[in-house]
């Protein structure tokens, strides 16, 4: 992409954080956040990327008086997790920085809206989830977070269809890579240098569609060509099917330290993405999943990659 005006939200996090700078080589780029990290804000700005201070939980619109409205893309991934536990300030908050933000940006060529794949009815370890299996938005780990997301999900295919604005929702898969934290594999090396237990099931092993950042970034302009009204609905995940059992023993394997899996009813879940439509739309990966851990790992743990 060349020459565009882009709205990113979230652009200090794992997901919109690289989209952000990759895409402020070749195009005017804005991030909306708090930017409470120290030094979040230079960084971006380091990129030339321009920052708008926005708080998602401002809920009567100040947040966006001196905003330009002639963005033409938009990607939103900016989230209230609901870490307190209070579903309804999840759901309110959500779904209304949804409608603000594709009010204010009615004009746009394309939104897309980073949604999740933890909204799925909890099925077997191995299913492939496709974009029509059933959601009840129940996460042990996170109750709130998906019921946020199905609400939010509504919001955005309701407006877009009354805006007529070209929308795709993206149920995310698990992102990783070596900007920001690492995502969740880094999360586990994490506690496997910690010494802590990491829960597994008692049968089998949790499987997910790993998507390496690189991938990522590649594919938000193809899901920006996506983009339609009715809203357009994809996975979004990597091509192959990745047991997270199988990915700590592939971290053990490239740093010799030792993980403690604990079998437990209860883990941090995981869903497997059927990736036709996401490829039909986007094209395939192009980094395996063991190659994008390694890179990972380099990148933020050099001193603990084996000879």
């Amino acid at each position: 992409m060349e020459g565009k005006k882009i709205l990113v939200t979230g652009g200090t996090g794992q997901v919109a954080g690289p989209v952000a700078e990759a895409l402020a080589e070749r195009n005017e780029v804005w991030c909306l956040g708090r930017f409470g990290t120290p030094g979040a804000e230079d960084a971006l700005r380091a990129r030339g990327i321009t920052t708008y201070r926005w708080d998602m939980d401002d809920l009567d619109g100040a947040a966006y008086e001196g905003l330009p409205t002639d963005f033409t893309h938009v990607v939103h991934s900016a989230v209230r997790r609901g870490e307190d536990g209070d579903f309804n300030a999840a759901v309110e908050v959500n779904s209304v920085a949804c409608g603000r933000l594709m009010t204010h940006c009615r004009t746009a060529e394309a939104f897309l809206y980073v949604s999740t794949g933890a909204l799925y009815k909890r099925r077997t370890l191995d299913h492939k989830y496709t974009e029509t299996d059933p959601v009840d938005g129940v996460a042990d780990w996170l109750p709130a977070y998906p019921v946020g997301k199905i609400a939010a999900e509504g919001t955005v295919r309701a407006f877009a269809s009354v805006l007529g604005l070209p929308t795709t929702i993206a149920r995310l898969n698990i992102a990783y890579g070596p900007g920001g934290y690492g995502g969740v594999p880094m999360l586990y090396f994490k506690r496997m240098l910690a010494g802590e237990p990491i829960p597994v099931p008692v049968e089998g092993q949790n499987w997910c569609s790993l998507l390496y950042t690189d991938d990522l970034v590649r594919q938000v302009p193809k899901l920006w060509e996506a983009a339609s009204v009715p809203a357009t609905l994809v996975n979004w995940g990597g091509d192959e099917p990745v047991g997270m059992t199988d990915c700590v023993r592939y971290l053990e394997e490239l740093t010799g330290v030792e993980a403690r899996l604990v079998p437990s009813e209860v883990t941090r879940e995981t869903y497997q993405f059927d990736p036709a439509r996401r490829l039909a739309l986007t094209g395939p990966c192009e980094v395996p999943w063991r190659e994008g851990i390694r890179r990972t790992v380099e990148a933020l743990y050099p001193d603990h990659i084996k000879g």
